[in-house]
């Protein structure tokens, strides 16, 4: 499988290893990809891991047979329109973004929120997409290594679309994801659910001094 992941930060390059430790084929997204190999630590990183390409959005876009949307919440819509949406069409987008508002300092807010989400609008601004909201409520190692936290623990999953999720289950399992762990929500209404946990999960780290904990929800 072909992978385009947006987003060139930490979440960024953490699944785009992953994805290249499975034997995928995996492109990252950037806005300039000069300007982001001037960057001392993806630079750093883009030599351990020569496998992974990196293309300007719409390039990269038309590269990948599945997305992945790792880009900052709040430019999440800028950088998909500029992926542009003939490289979009039809395609599954895991949404792993959160709407994080930094503007009035730490801890963010988010927008939206509470009557929206982020991937809400995505699949509102690009009907042709088919959005699954999965993995954002968790640090980005346990996302692709949840065996860092012992015991049981969940990942969710919001979508209109039946296939995407099935698609995007699999991806899951291979992973490390057990069958049991990964909670269908329902529709990607169920979004702003998921998104709003993000609060809790940052005092949850303030309080805890560390990111190895993730949501189990008993009798699951």
């Amino acid at each position: 499988m072909r992978y385009a992941v947006l987003g060139t930060g930490i979440v960024g390059r953490t699944v785009a290893a992953r994805l290249v430790s499975l034997d995928h084929e995996v492109v990252i997204g950037t806005r300039d990809p000069e300007a982001t190999l001037t960057r001392e630590e993806y630079a750093d990183w883009a030599a351990e891991h020569p496998q992974v390409g990196l293309a300007a959005f719409p390039e990269a876009a038309r590269q990948g047979e599945t997305l992945v949307n790792a880009t900052g919440g709040r430019v999440s819509i800028a950088a998909l329109t500029e992926a542009d949406a003939e490289h979009l069409d039809g395609k599954v987008l895991i949404d792993i973004a959160n709407p994080l508002d930094f503007s009035h300092g730490f801890p963010p807010s988010l927008d939206p929120v509470d009557t929206d989400s982020l991937g809400e609008l995505i699949q509102r601004t690009f009907p042709r997409l088919r959005v699954v909201k999965t993995l954002n409520t968790m640090n980005c190692r346990i996302m692709v290594e949840p065996a860092r936290v012992a015991g049981d623990h969940h990942v969710f999953l919001s979508g209109e679309d039946a296939d995407a999720k099935k698609a995007v289950r699999e991806l899951l399992y291979s992973f490390g994801w057990p069958e049991a762990s990964v909670l269908d929500l329902g529709g990607i209404e169920t979004a702003r659910g998921t998104e709003m946990l993000l609060p809790v999960w940052l005092r949850l780290m303030g309080s805890l001094g560390h990111t190895d904990f993730n949501f189990h929800v008993q009798g699951a």
